[in-house]
């Protein structure tokens, strides 16, 4: 029997993300069983938004996705835990609102899991730049050596091996690598090379240099035992 996938998708302030979000996973061929959007406090049109689209997909016989949406105390890790607790499909898939899928993912996804208790998908920056793709490819090489993955990978992972490493650690930020870094203790994880498309805002925002520096070091500390508020911190400064 084919495995059931939920997808899990943190949201705040993406206002501008969510239709294309929406028609992103609208496409999937197949469909997840489930969409559970988890809204950790946004002040923009984002909860409107995403109501409004639920309202008309009710409404639209053609839908075979459960698209709901609850809302959270803010944080990724909170806000993905409290999804994944009303989750009912086999295996939950952790999307960030500025990342697409590719329209087999599903697909993929129980394919891989047959044979792999977790996963991750591949990563493109959505940029032309040829020091972004070459990051891209960068950030690839290093998750299949290490069998660490971001969140911007879209994680996937058996809901019942989820709930035995305790769900999301409960910290500010790096919460996807510590998961990781659990999962990968049990089991290898399935690397798929099918690629998702992400934002590249905060890479052409801040500098390509600036960013890969940045993240390296904060790599290293969240390595060496440095507190997730003191590394948000200065993530976000």
């Amino acid at each position: 029997m084919t495995a059931t996938v939920s997808i899990i998708i943190p949201v705040l302030n993406e206002a501008d993300n969510l239709p294309h979000l929406f028609a992103n996973i609208d496409s999937l061929n197949p469909k997840p069983k489930q969409a559970i959007l988890v809204d950790g406090g946004s002040s923009d049109d984002s909860i409107g938004i995403i109501q409004s689209f639920i309202k008309e997909s009710m409404l639209d016989n053609y839908r075979k996705i459960d698209w709901q949406m609850i809302e959270s105390r803010a944080g990724r890790a909170q806000q993905m835990n409290a999804g994944a607790a009303l989750a009912t499909g086999d295996v939950l898939l952790f999307l960030h609102a500025d990342t697409q899928l590719p329209t087999q993912a599903i697909a993929e996804v129980t394919t891989a899991i047959n044979s792999s208790e977790w996963g991750r998908f591949d990563v493109q920056l959505n940029s032309r730049q040829p020091m972004l793709r070459l990051v891209s490819q960068m950030i690839n090489w290093r998750s299949r050596l290490s069998g660490i993955a971001t969140g911007d990978q879209a994680i996937f992972i058996r809901q019942p091996l989820f709930e035995k490493v305790g769900n999301y650690p409960n910290q500010a930020l790096m919460e996807d690598v510590e998961l990781c870094k659990q999962l990968k203790g049990i089991a290898k994880p399935a690397c798929l090379k099918s690629k998702v498309i992400t934002s590249a805002r905060r890479w052409q925002q801040y500098g390509t240099w600036r960013t890969i520096v940045l993240m390296w070091h904060l790599r290293f500390d969240c390595w060496r035992g440095v507190s997730a508020d003191n590394i948000k911190a200065r993530y976000y400064k």
